[in-house]
């Protein structure tokens, strides 16, 4: 063949084969973009997001054997002649063991635990009442304890309603559930997730002094799957407040103020392998489950045990400093210390939630 018409014959090669190429290459890049838009979307999050305004944090002053006249003066605060009432409202899932921790936790201070639970997810799947059916374990609490049920809605196969839509009308009903429960003007309430856990003594600070902010955000100690996997203090948003006839239950930004180190936040902390399942499909963020291999116990208890994140989703970070420092798993702890004393005086019964208990039975 002519030298002209073999140079003809590879330039038509070199067309098809990037013609090929980019037939190929631009469904594969679809899919790829399809399966892992979150994840896109998260590691450009600090080009298209910016973060909040930052909060005013309080100094949080506590010590053993220190006066809680003292502890008052050292907030700029004064003593009460006694103290506030205090309600601690929650609407809850399945959370079973965080909430007897918790409740055993906040016993002393509270005067009613006010607790919510619906008959479906707020993905509107069909569940069971699982505080009414396990009651008879807080039984130690049963005096002060406001239960509500909400009616939730059965999501058709296939439909689209709004997680967020649902759970947001939970927490409205949660207004008219408080009222139920007599509190009233200048009591305490606590506003948070079963798994946000204020510590006692900062329940007791705020029912204690006067010249307290009317609202105030909870930084919490934030832990994924158990107490052995601490990964900073980036829970925000439980809040207390002073009650008024305008307070309303919410789960978001309120006030600029946030209490510094005034609890524990511990995501994903459960006993069993199925009720990472359930929790995973049952929430507002359930649309993460991306496959059905999500769920697979075996990935489930690998990702646990090693401390990565569960839905393979990079940190919610605005910076890519700080993007890159929390990517990957997150590093162990062998501390046990300024942890819940009720799960510490119990800790044969938790040992899940302790260093060296990551491994999970199913059921």
């Amino acid at each position: 063949m002519a030298p002209r018409a073999l140079r003809i014959t590879s330039r038509r090669i070199s067309r098809n084969f990037i013609f090929i190429f980019l037939l190929l290459l631009v469904p594969v890049s679809f899919i790829g973009i399809l399966n892992h838009r979150e994840t896109i979307s998260y590691f450009f999050r600090p080009l298209w997001d910016h973060p909040p305004p930052p909060f005013e944090h309080l100094p949080h002053y506590y010590a053993e054997n220190v006066s809680m006249d003292q502890i008052c003066r050292l907030h700029g605060w004064s003593l009460r002649p006694e103290p506030r009432r205090v309600f601690d409202g929650i609407i809850f899932s399945n959370e079973l063991d965080m909430l007897e921790i918790r409740w055993h936790e906040l016993y002393p201070y509270v005067t009613k635990f006010v607790i919510l639970e619906a008959n479906t997810t707020f993905t509107g799947i069909p569940k069971p009442l699982f505080f009414d059916l396990n009651r008879a374990r807080f039984a130690f609490a049963e005096e002060k304890v406001v239960h509500g049920v909400f009616p939730g809605r059965i999501a058709p196969y296939g439909s689209h309603e709004d997680p967020f839509r649902l759970e947001s009308e939970q927490r409205v009903a949660m207004n008219q559930l408080l009222r139920h429960a007599d509190i009233s003007s200048d009591d305490l309430l606590i506003m948070s997730d079963t798994d946000e856990i204020p510590s006692p003594h900062t329940v007791k600070l705020l029912q204690w002094c006067d010249g307290i902010p009317p609202v105030v955000h909870l930084e919490l100690r934030h832990y994924l799957y158990s107490f052995e996997f601490p990964v900073d203090y980036s829970s925000w948003r439980a809040t207390i407040h002073v009650y008024s006839p305008w307070t309303k239950y919410r789960h978001s930004r309120q006030t600029d103020v946030i209490l510094s180190d005034a609890g524990w936040h511990c995501s994903f902390c459960f006993r069993y392998l199925h009720e990472f399942v359930f929790k995973m499909t049952a929430y507002s963020h359930a649309d993460r489950v991306r496959s059905k291999d999500f769920l697979k116990y075996s990935r489930i208890q690998d990702i646990i045990c090693k401390g990565n994140d569960i839905f393979d989703m990079l940190p919610e970070e605005y910076t890519f400093k700080e993007l890159i420092k929390k990517m990957g798993a997150i590093p162990r702890s062998a501390s046990a210390v300024n942890l819940p004393a009720y799960l510490i005086q119990n800790a044969e019964k938790f040992k899940f939630l302790l260093p060296g208990g990551c491994k999970r039975p199913s059921r």
